[in-house]
């Protein structure tokens, strides 16, 4: 795989940002935009634990998907304040994935301010996202295609994203959103995965406060350093053949996976993982 590390600025203007990043759907990390935010001195753990910590919260794990898993559904719960002592205790794999907290903590939306960033954020209220040391957010490109706007709060967090146009190369599962789950992004085996010798990625660490911009349809890999968590604020993507592929992956890919789950169980994941990689190389002509 081929690395490249995603270009920085401090601070950026609206027009700036739009005409170099937006237009040309290229990433960017802006490292100062949530600096007169009273999040960035206020989002850390502890924070969270004393303004959430009675709230019952969805946990996921990196165990593979299986039959029985509804769409996004969780695999534990816990209370905020256990959670946040467990990840400041020890690496867990554990995360909360697309948690509206704020709709059940309301005076979080009293910390952000919608960037006024020359994108047409959809305000609904923001989804969060934690990790403890060490866990993974498994390859994968969001169901609406969005133009996503990442910040991170807490430690330190690495994203590796990749361009639509790498999707040839990495193994997609058929019927979803997700590459094999097997692949370990960080050490991948190209003997078993030869095509991701092809791959093209950027690459960042976010630290407390910074935003990473993802332009819509990107893949993206996540891991935490540190324990922390993060926010994401999402427009609707720009291209209209973007926009029909989140209809069909809303309004039909999706429950159409959920049907052939209950019709076939768990032949239908492992069928789908065995034509991951039957579909990968048939069209690259690896033998």
């Amino acid at each position: 795989m081929q690395l490249k590390e995603i270009e920085r600025v401090k601070t950026i203007s609206k027009e700036d940002f739009y005409n170099n990043y937006v237009k040309k759907q290229k990433p960017v990390v802006i490292e100062q935009l949530t600096s007169d935010w009273p999040a960035y001195q206020k989002w850390h753990l502890n924070y969270i634990k004393q303004v959430a910590g009675d709230k019952t919260v969805p946990l996921y794990d990196d165990r593979p998907v299986t039959h029985k898993d509804g769409f996004n559904q969780a695999h534990a719960e816990m209370k905020m304040k256990d959670y946040v002592d467990l990840l400041e205790s020890k690496p867990t794999n554990y995360r909360i994935f697309l948690y509206n907290l704020m709709k059940e903590v309301p005076i979080l939306k009293n910390d952000f301010k919608w960037p006024d960033i020359g994108l047409r954020l959809v305000k609904q209220l923001p989804m969060l996202f934690f990790g403890g040391e060490n866990s993974k957010v498994f390859m994968h490109f969001d169901i609406d295609y969005s133009n996503i706007l990442h910040f991170h709060f807490h430690g330190k967090k690495r994203c590796m994203i990749l361009h639509p146009d790498q999707t040839p190369y990495m193994y997609k599962v058929p019927h979803a959103l997700i590459s094999r789950e097997d692949i370990d992004f960080d050490h991948p085996d190209y003997e078993k995965f030869p095509a991701l010798k092809n791959v093209e990625a950027f690459v960042c660490e976010l630290n407390h406060g910074e935003m990473l911009f993802m332009p819509e349809g990107y893949w993206h890999y996540m891991k935490y350093l540190t324990p922390g968590f993060s926010m994401s604020l999402r427009a609707f993507p720009r291209k209209l053949s973007n926009l029909a592929k989140a209809a069909y992956n809303v309004f039909i890919m999706r429950h159409y996976d959920n049907f052939k789950r209950r019709q076939l169980g768990q032949e239908w994941i492992d069928y789908k993982n065995k034509m991951a990689i039957i579909n990968t190389h048939k069209r690259l002509n690896i033998q």
